[in-house]
């Protein structure tokens, strides 16, 4: 196995098989069409994990093996799994293992780490090495095993690595195995000896020096080293391997010890040990025990004494059948292994087929009915407790998904084994692994892996692993083709089925990240000490009851009491009034601050800080804005807004005096006040010159303007001039309403921030989770007048104390305005939904063409300088708070609030894939947008209903709620789903089993059983009908048991993005739709038959007709006169085997047969009948097809492989 940094693949078109081979053949091979494969998204399954030291002795780091790659992880202490770099390789891995460091061999690693083995179908074991340098995986060398594949005498199934890291052991599914021992002297070659155990026909000279013929010949099931006596050195010391061997056509499997005689050269068998009873499935040996290992079994455990090789004994055996336990969880069930009458020479083997069926079974393939669920348990995973010498400890799941822990006492009477009760009850999982830091990590095959926290002698949910496999349906959804694409996917097996949102995020740097204490954040800010300071200064958190400001530097200090911030109260603004000079604004007042030298050098040189404070009259603060001279409060019921100053009486001693109040109609909801200073980013247009000179609307002076929302709901933009008093410049009211007509609730803005790239707009955050953009009318009707603002100079603290006014009040609007001061209306060209909860702006820099963080479901980077609103998914978990943090170790950091703990991370240039999850319940088997109402219509199968096991839902896409639902007929299970343009009207078509056996007959006939086809238009009601559909209140955004968070952030190093959702009515994009909107799109019946056969696919055809199947037939069919209430079927194919696939491109058809392979098929319109024009050259078991062109079609079948096949030469051949 070779380590790569990109992994694709091409292939090359061949020619006909029936030309016969010559040069120009050759030529013409050679100018055939490539096809390069790229990873999209990497496999997420995690089928191996290991431990240990792999960036440097004092790392505890984590392995994860998944399929195709390699991931390097740690684990935080609070439960969460921190991804450090995934890397792809050549081939699929099918075993790795740690080889611990040895000071003997402290040659071929001088760093003292652990080293990484892998084993793959590309034949090699190789020894892989991380590069803190390169921050990857390097392999130190590869030794080749065989030849690549997956042939069952092959080496490289299986491996096992003594516990003193001397010795390996690598073994094939049936017959072979080889051991090696490491390299004393370091350099290239790993190997000191090697040898081989084969059968006399079999081995590879050339590979290894010695070959040893076999006395046994078996399926090999598992197998592991037993630990020598501590007082024998590596050199003297022979290793004793445990395997247990299912020999041919024997009903028990063995435990068999083999013996490697390394001064003979020789491979000995030394005991044998068999017991009447169970099936034996695994052997493990006890750490630390020289010579004790547990054999699992069906429904027990065996703890065997293996000290003396040549004898070997059980000295205690635990029972691990159980009674019923009270919870209610279903799991996973296996179908028993079925034997077959073979002859010994014939190529199958009963016994490896049994292993593999074990290990390999396919839950989701559709030919397969239930399984039966077995009665007796067996271990399906453990892991040892590290560190832990005296008393070994061991985590154990069952099939049944229970955790246990086992312990073992080494007493004077012998060994004892005690087993602890149920300790935590999930799905059964394929691996685990106890960590360092107390935590146990598990993982299924199909769903999410979890973190378990072992406390208290119990185990708690910490955390989620994301697994997205297996995706068993996608739709990628480009909204109004803005090239920002998100592909939803189903994903999983019940319990665990899940809707998956796959997104384009950018990728982040997390450099640090503080314990979990911080609970009840309200909100977060980094302040400079002096304007014209490029890095910030201080750290304000501001708790329900208490506020603590931190020093911002190497380490964050707490320098409250030196600031002279008021620490028993919670702060709802803070900011920089002019150099030197904070403010803090809570409920009570607001107070002006002069920290000291100890908190900064540039400090007042005195013992504490000096503060003044301005109280309301009888009023609670209830917003605030700090700005360059001035500061902006506002108070609720009644409802005021004040704009207060700040004078210098003497020598450290300011006052603030109030210079405007006015009384209010409206509440104000967010008051922002743009910074001064201010530097201009280049420009793509030619309206901003060299000078520093931007295009700002006549009223707008930055430094005297601030923009607040109101309760109205609208957003205002106000200048306040000391000679003239406050007016408001420009006024944008927010009306929007869903495409049904109805207003939408909840548009208040929560956030609101002036923008200025190229041109001036207003960016506002609404509680409902959308996002606005205002911008200043067209210049035909609004004069435009060019400000130098970017180095403007204000008055002096002193000069502005003589422009002051007295209170004010105001009975119009916001202020008493004249008709020549009317305020400019703004214009809404762009709205969209990121999210359900309130969205906040957090400017990344205080110029105005900063970019944002948009804060809401999740985080999202705002491009201030696109056109309309374009904005893309930030690779990190949803957050509450953010805020930048510009240091002289940090210049581009940014402070996140999340799971109560501070994030500190950096933005990188380069993408991410985000997903996120809803819980769906039951198995989502087809997903697909509907345009119209902005739904996902997703069809579920193995429900969990006394009233249907298969349904078709409509999911929110923004919250995951399912909004109602079609259940289909009692035994009736959803099969097929497609969306058609019917005239005006988009129709989903669904086909249906009525019969709950498979749909295959074992020689790939159909079964002679029924289906529906069904059509289904969305229409908007009201209220609700009775019948069929349902509405429900399940929310779907987490999982019931071991995903309790909606949102999981992928590390895979590729990229697809999002998009909006909704919009306003000026837009392209234009939707507006709400969730109390969307519930009222249900799903309505036009059309129901019944088919003899199973209706296994649909597909769109001509755009006036579609393709359906019913077993070995499939028909084109149509809507007479766009009628939806009647579907008359216009021609009919028939194929020997069973249609799993059809697909259309053109006139041309492509069908899939289970067996026949792919035929290309045509419609001539005029007769109404089908003609065969391709057939596949030869048999394949389809599982899905897609044409590429009219002669062209890709083809997956169900052994994994994708293939090409073209017919270009219009001979009718492939």
């Amino acid at each position: 196995m070779a380590v790569s940094e990109e992994e694709c693949s091409n292939a090359k078109s061949r020619p006909s098989s029936s030309a016969p081979p010559s040069s120009s053949s050759s030529s013409t091979a050679s100018r055939g069409a490539h096809y390069l494969a790229k990873c999209v998204f990497r496999g997420s399954v995690v089928l191996q994990v290991v431990s240990g030291h792999i960036r440097s002795p004092s790392c505890s780091d984590v392995v994860f093996g998944k399929e195709t790659s390699i991931e390097l992880v740690v684990i935080c202490e609070d439960g969460i799994v921190q991804s450090i770099c995934e890397q792809p390789v050549f081939g699929t891995i099918k075993d790795l293992a740690i080889i611990p460091w040895n000071d003997k061999f402290h040659s071929r690693s001088p760093q003292g780490k652990d080293l990484l083995v892998v084993i793959s179908d590309s034949g090699n074991l190789s020894f892989l090495s991380f590069c803190n340098e390169m921050h990857r995986f390097l392999p130190l060398t590869h030794v080749q095993l065989s030849k690549p594949g997956n042939l069952r005498h092959q080496l490289g199934r299986r491996l096992a690595v003594d516990s003193s890291g001397c010795f390996i052991a690598t073994s094939a599914y049936e017959d072979q195995l080889a051991l090696f021992s490491l390299s004393m002297c370091g350099g290239s070659d790993m190997i000191d000896e090697r040898i081989l155990y084969a059968p006399e026909n079999e081995g590879n000279a050339n590979v290894f020096r010695t070959i040893q013929r076999p006395s046994i010949s078996g399926t090999i099931w598992s197998m592991c080293f037993i630990s020598r006596e501590s007082h024998q050195s590596s050199k003297e010391h022979n290793p004793v391997l445990a395997i247990i061997l299912n020999r041919r056509r024997a009903l028990l499997n063995e435990l068999v010890l083999l013996g490697w005689n390394r001064g003979e050269h020789v491979i000995d068998v030394i005991s044998q040990f068999v017991e009447a009873g169970p099936l034996a499935l695994d052997v493990v040996e006890v750490p630390h025990s020289n010579g004790f290992a547990f054999m699992f079994r069906l429904g027990d455990a065996l703890l065997m004494d293996l000290r003396d090789a040549q004898n070997p004994c059980c000295v205690c055996r635990t029972s691990l059948n159980f009674l019923p336990t009270a919870l209610e969880e279903q799991t996973f069930a296996e179908e028993t292994c079925k034997v077959n009458d073979v002859d010994d020479e014939g190529l199958f083997n009963v016994a490896a087929c049994a292993l593999l069926e074990l290990g390999d079974y396919d839950h989701m393939c559709v030919d397969v009915g239930s399984g039966n669920v077995k009665s007796t348990n067996y271990v399906c995973s453990w892991s040892w407790e590290t560190k832990n010498d005296k008393k070994p400890r061991m985590m154990i799941c069952l099939d049944t998904g229970e955790f246990f822990l086992v312990e073992i006492s080494f007493e004077t009477d012998g060994p004892q084994v005690n087993l602890s009760d149920c300790l935590y009850k999930g799905l059964p999982c394929k691996a685990l692994l106890w960590v360092e830091c107390g935590y146990l990590a598990a993982f299924v095959e199909m769903g999410d892996g979890i973190m378990l926290k072992i406390e208290s002698g119990m185990l708690s949910y910490t955390s989620s692993i994301q697994n997205v496999a297996p995706i068993l349906d996608m739709s990628v959804v480009d909204y109004h083709d803005e090239k920002r694409d998100q592909m939803f996917a189903c994903c999983g097996v019940a319990p665990e089925g899940s809707l998956r949102i796959i997104r384009s995020g950018l990728c982040i740097d997390r450099l640090l990240r503080t314990a979990p204490i911080y609970q009840g954040i309200t909100g977060i800010w980094t302040v400079k000490m002096k304007a014209d300071d490029l890095y910030h200064s201080f750290l304000v958190l501001s708790f329900v009851e208490e506020t603590r400001v931190l020093s911002v530097g190497v380490n964050f200090t707490d320098v409250t009491d030196s600031v002279g911030f008021q620490p028993d109260v919670c702060t709802l603004a803070c900011g920089l009034v002019c150099d030197g000079l904070l403010v803090q604004i809570h409920q009570s007042a607001v107070q002006l601050c002069l920290p000291t030298k100890v908190a900064h050098t540039e400090g007042i040189p005195l013992s504490s800080p000096v503060c003044t404070c301005w109280f309301p009259n009888n009023l609670s603060v209830s917003l605030g804005a700090v700005g360059h001279n001035f500061i902006v409060v506002s108070t609720s019921n009644p409802c005021f807004l004040y704009i207060l100053g700040v004078r210098l009486v003497s020598a450290h001693h300011y006052e603030i005096f109030e210079m405007q109040c006015l009384r209010l109609l409206y509440e104000v909801s967010c008051i922002t006040i743009p910074q001064k200073h201010y530097k201009q980013r280049k420009s793509s247009t030619n309206l901003v010159d060299d000078d520093c000179t931007a295009v700002l609307p006549v009223g707008i002076n930055i430094g005297t303007t601030f923009v607040i929302g109101t309760h109205r709901p609208s957003v205002e933009i106000l200048c306040f001039v000391p000679d003239k008093g406050l007016r408001v410049v420009a006024r944008g009211t927010i009306s929007l309403t869903s495409n049904m007509g109805t207003s939408l609730s909840g548009c208040i803005p929560q956030d609101v921030r002036l923008v200025l790239v190229d041109r001036f707009y207003a960016l506002s955050g609404l509680r409902n989770g959308m996002l606005l953009r205002f911008e200043w009318p067209s210049p035909s009707t609004t004069p435009l007048e060019l400000s130098h603002h970017g180095c403007l100079t204000s008055s002096s603290i002193a000069n502005t104390a003589t422009a002051t006014f007295g209170p004010q009040i105001c009975a119009v609007d916001l202020i008493d305005n004249r008709v020549d001061d009317i305020p400019i209306s703004l214009q809404m060209i762009a709205t969209r939904r990121i999210g359900i909860t309130p969205v906040f702006l957090v400017p990344l820099g205080d110029s105005l063409d900063a970019d944002m963080i948009a804060l809401s479901d999740r985080p999202w980077l705002l491009q201030t300088a696109r056109h309309s609103i374009s904005y893309t998914s930030i690779s990190f978990q949803p957050s509450t708070h953010a805020t930048p943090v510009c240091s002289a170790d940090c210049p581009k950091g940014i402070l996140f609030v999340a799971e109560n703990s501070l994030h500190l991370v950096e933005m990188v240039h380069s993408k991410r894939l985000n997903v996120q999850k809803f819980h769906l319940g039951g198995t989502p088997r087809k997903v697909l947008y509907h345009d119209d109402s902005r739904l996902l219509l997703v069809m579920r199968t193995e429900l969990c209903n006394d009233t249907c096991i298969s349904d078709i839902c409509c999911v929110d896409p923004l919250s995951g709620s399912i909004v109602s639902s079609y259940k289909f007929e009692i035994g009736e299970t959803g099969k097929a789903m497609e969306l058609l343009r019917v005239g005006n009207e988009q129709v989903v078509v669904v086909g249906t089993s009525l019969s709950s056996g498979p749909a295959i007959m074992p020689s790939g006939e159909a079964e002679s059983t029924k289906g529906r086809l069904i059509v289904f238009c969305l229409v908007h009601k009201q209220n609700s009908d009775s019948g069929s559909m349902t509405l429900c209140s399940k929310a779907g955004s987490s999982s019931q048991r071991t995903s309790p968070f909606p949102e999981i952030v992928c590390y895979a190093t590729e990229r697809l993005s999002s998009s909006s959702l909704c919009s306003s009515p000026d837009d392209a994009s234009s939707d507006g739709s709400k969730l109390e909107e969307i519930e009222a799109w249900q799903l309505k019946t036009t059309y129901a038959t019944t088919w003899p056969g199973m209706v296994l696919a649909i597909s769109p055809y001509l755009d006036r007709y579609f393709l359906a199947s019913s077993g070995n037939s499939f028909y084109v069919c149509g809507f007479p006169l766009d009628n939806l209430n009647k579907v008359r079927r216009l021609a009919q194919g028939r194929t020997r085997f069973m249609v799993t696939s059809l697909t259309a491109h053109s006139t041309r058809i492509a069908v899939g047969d289970c067996r026949d392979g792919v035929l290309f098929y045509s419609y001539h319109e005029d007769s109404k009948k089908l003609e065969q024009v391709y057939c596949d050259p030869s048999q394949r078991l389809v599982a899905d097809c897609i044409l590429m062109d009219v002669d062209t079609v890709g083809v997956s079948d169900r052994k994994g492989s994708i293939s090409v096949l073209s017919c270009s030469d219009r001979h009718g051949q492939f």
